[in-house]
């Protein structure tokens, strides 16, 4: 089913800043796993007065790194693409070392997971941006400007910056190279996240740069087939209910047969968010605890 041509072939070096492009800077902090491959990439854009995005998790030595990588150089700004524990903790003591405001959208509403299926990348709900962005607002500095570009569904406040002067967009967890991105309710939705997708379509930039793994060039063929490729795995999971599988345990077994049993946790929560969304187009009912097929 998986017709995507992931590009798993990415061994960066932690705590060292490895330039991509005249304006962007990239360092790797060293917390490799299932869900954030070899570890999650801060990236720092511009030269002499930079904003660093997304700091990672609260990691003392890649703060080291980062605070190492802009000696001489002033951090004006702190973006945060959104509050998973693996991107936004670090923010704090960044901004307590620079001195810097912290940016990103209006952290989701207190909640708990309803679902007995945990990711280990939790919410963090201690991060209140300094500023709140909305779509469209442009965060400015000496010599770059970046574009807020609302995009949630991989969590309810999810932001990707385009950096206009190079045609790129720091797109956070929303589309990577290296594996789709999870959409884990309650906070995630995939109505939510099909609708951010299509609306990357209507953009031009010419690279992404993931929060996880390589950078991805020409990226809209990924994008469409990320869209296609969600599409199937509503199709499969709608048939697999027409079948008689009424639970998340009795899909995931028979669809993702062929996925690492580590990722069958994050499996279990997209197939969820797949439900819901069937749910929400009435094509589907829950009835006496198990999902059933209303056409």
């Amino acid at each position: 089913m998986n017709n995507i041509a992931f590009d798993r072939n990415f061994e960066p070096p932690f705590g060292t800043a490895v330039a991509l492009s005249p304006l962007v800077r990239r360092i790797t902090c060293n917390n490799p796993g299932p869900f954030t491959f070899t570890g999650t990439n801060t990236f720092i854009v511009g030269h002499q007065s930079v904003a660093i995005i997304d700091p990672g998790p609260d990691d003392e030595a890649h703060l080291v790194a980062l605070l190492s990588a802009v000696r001489g150089e002033t951090v004006s700004h702190i973006l945060v693409t959104h509050t998973h524990m693996d991107h936004s903790p670090l923010a704090a003591k960044l901004r307590a070392a620079t001195g810097a405001k912290t940016y990103g959208a209006v952290s989701p509403a207190e909640s708990k997971m309803t679902s007995d299926i945990r990711l280990d990348a939790r919410v963090d709900h201690d991060f209140r941006p300094d500023v709140s962005l909305r779509d469209g607002d442009v965060v400015e500095g000496k010599g770059w400007a970046l574009e807020a570009v609302f995009t949630p569904g991989h969590m309810s406040n999810h932001m990707s910056f385009g950096l206009k002067a190079e045609k790129a967009l720091l797109v956070g967890d929303h589309v990577m190279a290296w594996a789709t991105t999870v959409v884990a309710p309650p906070d995630g939705n995939m109505n939510d996240y099909m609708g951010s997708l299509r609306k990357l379509l209507k953009r031009d930039e010419a690279i992404y740069y993931p929060a996880h793994g390589p950078e991805k060039r020409k990226p809209l063929g990924l994008v469409r087939a990320i869209l296609a490729h969600r599409k199937m795995r509503e199709t499969a999971i709608f048939n697999r209910v027409k079948a008689g599988d009424g639970t998340i345990g009795e899909i995931v077994a028979n669809i993702y047969a062929d996925v690492d049993p580590r990722l069958h946790g994050a499996a279990g929560l997209s197939t969820l968010a797949h439900l819901q969304y069937l749910l929400e187009k009435g094509r589907i009912e829950v009835r006496n605890g198990r999902y059933i097929s209303t056409k």
